[in-house]
Formats: C-alpha cells, structure tokens, sequence
C-alpha cells in the first residue's frame, strides 16, 4: 500500500491504552489487591462498576455492569470505591512521557491516547520502536502496563492496540492494512453498532471483505448518508487527524429495556444508575458540564427530552443525581419508558477554562518505516 491507496499522505499513528487502568491502580498501590479479582465503583448491593481487573474479567464482570451481577458473576470479587484524583495524577505522569516523544497527543480519557509520531522529538526510530520506549518507560516511571497499536491512522490503530492486550503492541504497516481490514468483524468497524451490524448481517455483510465487496451506490441505498464512510473506512481512508485539542461537545450513557417501565420508582432507580455511569464517563474524559437532560422514549417509539442548565459545572454521581431528580420532578410520564438516557453538554475542562479548539497543521508526507 502507499500514499495513492489512501488518496492523501499517510501518517504514522500510535494508539496507547492502558491495561484495566482503574483497577491496575488500585493493585499497584495495595499489595493485597494484587492478582485478586477486583472491581472499581459499586457494591455486591448496587450501583455500576466502572473497571475491572483481569483477573474480574475471567469471570464475565465488566465495566458499566450492575454491582450485585458482578457479584454473582464473581462471588470472590473485592469491590473498591474509585479514587479518581490518583487516576488522574497518574494520568498526567503518562501523558509528559507521551510529550517526551511528540506534542501531537490527543487523549481520549485518563487511560488511552491516539499520538501522532510521523514527525517526532527522537528522529530516526520508528513508530513500532517509540511505542515500545513508550511503554516500557510508563512501565518504569509509573509501574503499569500499557498496550499499543501503531497504524496508518487513528481507526486501525486503535484496532490493532487490541491485538496483543494486555502489555503488548501490534503494528499493521502500509502494506498489511488492507488485508487486516478485508479479515476485520464488521462489528469492529467505527460507525458500526449493534442495529447497523444487524442490518448488515441481514445482507451478508459479517467482515471487512463483504463490506468492501458493496458499491456505493448499494450502500447508499442501504445507509444513506452514513454509506461514504463505510465505503471509505473499509479500504484504509480515514482523514481524521490526531488533534492536540480536541474539543468534545456531549458525554451521555442510556439504556434500553427489554420490558418497557411504568413505575416512577424504577425509572428514579434507573436514573440513578445513570448517574454513576455519566459520572465516570465525565471523570474519565476530564470534563464538567454545566447541562444536564434527560431523553426518554415512549413504546410508541416517541424520544423526548427535557433539560436543565446550571451556573457552576457539576462531575459526580451526587451533583448528577441530584439535578437528575430535579428535573425528573417536572416530568408526567404518559406511556411506558422503553429507553432512558442521561446526557450533558457545555463541557469544560476545569483546568483550562480559556481553552480553545486550534488548527492543526496540514499533514506531511513521509517514508513507510513503521
């Protein structure tokens, strides 16, 4: 593969991930954790995990499961409540070892990062080697493993820092991206959720290779104005940059029931859960929002929202639940719920109140040393 396959420059992309950060942390510092199964946020009596150690994961727990499942799942499972000022000293520590090597960073949450090394601080070595300085260094200097996927943009590396977890890497060069892609399950594909993935099984569509079997015109048929991108995302083309400052506009987690929900009870119980989810969605990415709404939809498959705007930002699970409860307040539910949601908006970061989105630089071209 080279430049022309992609129709503009390539550019050389490490996606870095660290391995079940929150719970890692905890391990790291109480000796006593470690090798245990353990979850980060809730309790054997409610509320949500937010992280799970692998040794949790053995057994099925997973982040966003309810606490007295993942007790279930796990009957030896130690619960911890989350600390999220040391996820985020950490966090920092990882991220000045991320600028040691390029100022082309944007992170995702406290725990993973996309970094853009086609020009970097350590000329000569390539992409597959600054990942593994890199990750031996956070391995050194913070004592945690890291995973990481290097590529020729953002979407195949974050794939490919799947790969080898935990702490290990996977590089797919120019040459071998085309071949990952065909070989790739199309629910692994940006864009791609469980309707969409339904749909496009429904039409034979179970790997990369089928999609890419699709015209655009067929696809447009089926996929409207999403076709372009599945077109393009399946043979290598995704011209979204590593941005530096990236401006995010929304976080929001909601759930579907299999059994629509009358009673105000379950749906204050549910919102609650919602709560602590959206909670450490805002902690994880580094955010407050001064916004918070509420969208439910009726079995008629009607979706309303109502909304509430505060003067000073608001993160926690109690500030949530609390403005959550206030405008649950004002709502008459008419139908049964079939799905309740939580979103914010206005988000800041706190540190940098004056912060802005900037112009990143055109992209250079380069050699094909991965």
């Amino acid at each position: 593969m080279t430049e022309s396959d992609f129709n503009f420059p390539i550019r050389k992309i490490i996606h870095v991930d660290m391995d079940a950060f929150y719970a890692s942390v905890e391990q790291m510092d109480n000796p006593e954790l470690r090798g245990k199964p353990v979850a980060v946020g809730g309790s054997s009596r409610g509320g949500v995990v937010s992280a799970a150690s692998y040794e949790a994961r053995k057994f099925g727990v997973r982040s966003a499961m309810s606490g007295i499942i993942a007790a279930r799942c796990c009957p030896d499972l130690i619960f911890v409540r989350p600390r999220f000022d040391r996820y985020q000293e950490i966090s920092k520590q990882i991220r000045a070892i991320f600028h040691d090597f390029t100022d082309d960073v944007e992170p995702l949450s406290l725990d993973e990062a996309f970094l853009d090394v086609t020009e970097n601080k350590v000329e000569g070595k390539s992409a597959s080697l600054i990942a593994q300085e890199i990750r031996a260094r956070i391995k050194a200097e913070v004592g945690l493993n890291a995973s990481a996927g290097i590529s020729v943009n953002k979407f195949t590396a974050k794939i490919a820092s799947d790969v080898n977890k935990p702490n290990g890497q996977c590089t797919i060069p120019p040459a071998k991206v085309l071949a990952f892609l065909e070989e790739l399950p199309i629910d692994k594909f940006f864009g791609v959720g469980q309707k969409t993935a339904v749909r496009m099984k429904q039409q034979g569509v179970f790997y990369g290779r089928d999609l890419k079997a699709k015209t655009l015109e067929e696809l447009q048929k089926s996929f409207g104005n999403q076709a372009e991108h599945f077109y393009n995302i399946v043979r290598g083309i995704q011209r979204s940059r590593v941005s530096a400052h990236r401006e995010r506009k929304s976080v929001a987690v909601e759930r579907t029931f299999n059994t629509d929900i009358i009673s105000r009870r379950a749906i204050l119980e549910y919102l609650e859960k919602l709560s602590g989810m959206l909670a450490a969605r805002l902690t994880k990415s580094e955010v407050k929002a001064k916004t918070l709404s509420i969208k439910w939809k009726y079995s008629d498959f009607s979706l309303h929202t109502k909304s509430h705007t505060v003067e000073f930002g608001f993160q926690t699970t109690q500030e949530i639940q609390k403005l959550a409860e206030e405008i649950f307040e004002q709502i008459e539910f008419e139908q049964p719920i079939r799905l309740l949601g939580l979103s914010t908006q206005k988000l800041y970061d706190p540190n940098d109140m004056n912060s802005e989105a900037k112009t990143i630089d055109p992209q250079l071209s380069l050699d094909l040393e991965f």
